[in-house]
């Protein structure tokens, strides 16, 4: 008996590291290109067609960085991104959490059909929304402009958000807004005071989620900025190294590093907030 248990978690064991091998074989293959463009970046422009798929540079080089950041206008594309993922994060946050209150809090006539709604609007493309919202930019005069931009990322209905927000507070029990009303709170003060601060994973992790996707937004900004480059954002930014005929791979691979790491930095602070944000807003 003893023989057939150490047989069997010898066997476990071996499952196990086989098992464990083969993730860290994959981790590296999905890893790889983001180690590959910090190398890149390093490189000079003669080194990296030697040997492309190198990750080490032979000659390290932090002239792609000053040159994107002086001559590529990396300065200025880099606070236009700041500025407007502030303001379209709070907008979304603001809107969706109060939406959220509503829909998940109170029942109301046409409810149902508002959900559907939302949830239809998720199988819309971006592609097929672009120029309604050009139009709308357009009509009050934004086009090109970093309120126009922020306006339009911050538009539509944020379904994932309101949802997260709305399955949070149908969990909050009605104790909650009961006391508050009997301390004097009316609606909004209730919603401020009491439910708004009750919800701070979920602000956390939409702050998380619209962050990483306004910063990273290619199409929109490029549709809307396309006559006013001081306008563009980091990710617009980058696609000015794709010339016609030529390709500035260094500097791309600078840009990529310069985009990435602070969105990756937000990430890796914030990724507790944001696994108990889902984790909360699941709950049953």
């Amino acid at each position: 008996m003893v023989k057939v248990t150490t047989m069997i978690k010898a066997r476990q064991n071996i499952f196990s590291l086989v098992l464990n091998l083969l993730l860290l074989s994959v981790a590296c293959i999905w890893i790889y290109p983001f180690f590959w463009t910090i190398g890149s970046a390093f490189k000079e422009p003669a080194d990296f067609f030697k040997d492309r798929l190198a990750i080490i540079p032979e000659h390290p080089t932090i002239e792609n960085y000053i040159r994107i950041w002086k001559t590529a206008h990396f300065d200025t594309y880099f606070i236009n991104t700041v500025i407007v993922v502030v303001c379209v994060v709070f907008l979304v946050l603001t809107m969706s959490c109060m939406a959220g209150y509503v829909i998940g809090r109170y029942r109301f006539m046409g409810k149902n059909g508002i959900l559907m709604v939302f949830v239809a609007s998720m199988m819309l493309p971006l592609v097929s929304t672009i120029i309604p919202t050009y139009q709308i930019i357009k009509s009050i005069g934004l086009v090109g402009t970093k309120t126009g931009l922020v306006l339009a990322q911050s538009g539509g209905a944020h379904v994932v958000f309101v949802m997260l927000f709305s399955g949070f507070f149908r969990q909050i029990p009605k104790e909650m807004e009961e006391a508050a009303l009997m301390d004097g709170c009316g609606f909004f003060r209730t919603f401020i005071k009491v439910m708004a601060p009750l919800a701070q994973p979920i602000s956390v992790t939409t702050i998380i989620m619209e962050s990483i996707w306004s910063w990273n937004a290619f199409l929109l900004p490029l549709v809307l900025t396309l006559n006013n480059p001081a306008a563009r954002t980091l990710a617009v930014g980058l696609y000015s190294f794709k010339g016609e005929n030529t390709v500035d791979w260094t500097g791309i691979s600078a840009g990529g590093v310069f985009a990435i790491v602070p969105i990756v930095i937000l990430f890796l602070f914030l990724q507790k907030y944001f696994v108990n944000g889902v984790a909360g807003a699941v709950k049953t």
